[in-house]
């Protein structure tokens, strides 16, 4: 129902919102799902999107790319959506903008490997740069942690975080020793765990996603590793510590731009309004749900700015633009978002956070 805030002449704006309801980033679903919906809810109860009522038309991330990618053409191409936004791993993304780059705005969510110029598309989530990187020195200072070995799902967002870690770190007191890379829903890690067991390694840098992440982390505290690994990721968060168990996460450490227990002002609302609305067996408030809240309330700044989300309408949206969120102060540097970023250490089944490791430029 259209609220009294928004223009009645005009349509209701919908977006294709392409999040993971099955495989292995499945386990993100409910978390993205009640946050988009948290989101739209909110702008609708104002002006909407230069105001039009928003309303979301879910398109499942969690199968093949091509499968994905084929879906939100369609949706693009028909006129159903006049935007996209979400989070999806980035095979996904680079098969979607091979698609519909330059036709619609593309507001992606996730943690991401660098920049994509692709016209359109805004990039939203944490990059190596001011994530991985901080995090890798923060553990050498703190924990001695000098040579890592990198484990992560084989495709192209852990590939090119692996090859920069490696690169990066090439010329400091830390380096890169090894790089594994397995498929994308991989549940037996005895080889990979062996291949540790004999690297002169201090810690593991994983890039593993969802139901992976879990079946490494158990399988790695089983065979007590975590008495002399310590680990580091970007993705982990409180879906992944839920799904492993309490005895699965010594020596786990993540960095990200958001974490449930992040205790600042702008965090603390999101968090209020999240689990007034949705109570207390709400899913996870994480920094993947938190993003794709991120992404719907970008396009509302957006609209608000532009007067639309055409892509005519946002050719003269200005780099350099500051807006607050619940990760706090963010910068848009090109397509790119910057954001503080914090390092967190995993207690049992969710997360303390030590320091914060990245600040908006």
């Amino acid at each position: 129902m259209v609220t009294p805030a928004i223009a009645t002449s005009e349509s209701r704006l919908r977006v294709a919102f392409v999040v993971p309801l099955q495989g292995p980033t499945g386990i993100y679903g409910p978390s993205c799902l009640a946050c988009g919906e948290l989101a739209t809810e909110q702008l609708n109860a104002h002006d909407g999107i230069a105001g039009r009522e928003v309303e979301l038309v879910v398109v499942d991330a969690g199968r093949q790319p091509e499968v994905v990618a084929a879906e939100v053409d369609a949706l693009v191409t028909s006129g159903a959506v006049e935007a996209v936004a979400g989070w999806h791993i980035s095979a996904v993304r680079q098969a979607i903008t091979r698609r519909i780059g330059g036709r619609v705005v593309y507001a992606y969510a996730a943690m991401h490997e660098g920049r994509d110029d692709t016209p359109g598309v805004f990039m939203l989530g944490e990059r190596p740069i001011n994530q991985l990187l901080p995090a890798a020195h923060w553990m050498r200072e703190e924990l001695g942690v000098r040579r890592w070995a990198v484990v992560g799902n084989d495709y192209v967002f852990p590939r090119v975080t692996g090859a920069t870690a490696r690169l990066a770190l090439r010329d400091t007191a830390s380096q890169v020793v090894s790089e594994t890379y397995v498929p994308l829903g991989t549940r037996d890690f005895d080889g990979v765990l062996e291949s540790l067991r004999g690297e002169q390694a201090d810690g593991v840098i994983m890039l593993l996603m969802g139901q992976d992440a879990v079946h490494f982390n158990r399988q790695f505290a089983r065979q007590g590793l975590d008495d002399r690994l310590a680990r580091l990721s970007p993705a982990v968060e409180e879906n992944t510590l839920l799904g492993g168990g309490a005895d699965a996460h010594r020596g786990l450490y993540a960095a990200a731009a958001y974490f449930d227990g992040l205790d600042t002002v702008e965090s603390h609302e999101l968090a209020t309004d999240y689990h007034r609305r949705f109570g207390p067996w709400a899913p996870a408030l994480n920094a993947v749900g938190e993003s794709c809240y991120e992404a719907i309330w970008f396009l509302g700044r957006l609209g608000r700015r532009c007067g639309g989300v055409g892509m005519d309408a946002i050719a003269g949206f200005e780099s350099g633009t500051f807006y607050d969120g619940p990760r706090g102060l963010m910068r848009l540097d090109g397509n790119l978002l910057d954001q503080d970023v914090y390092l967190a250490k995993a207690d049992g089944m969710q997360f303390r956070v030590e320091e914060q490791i990245a600040r908006t430029s």
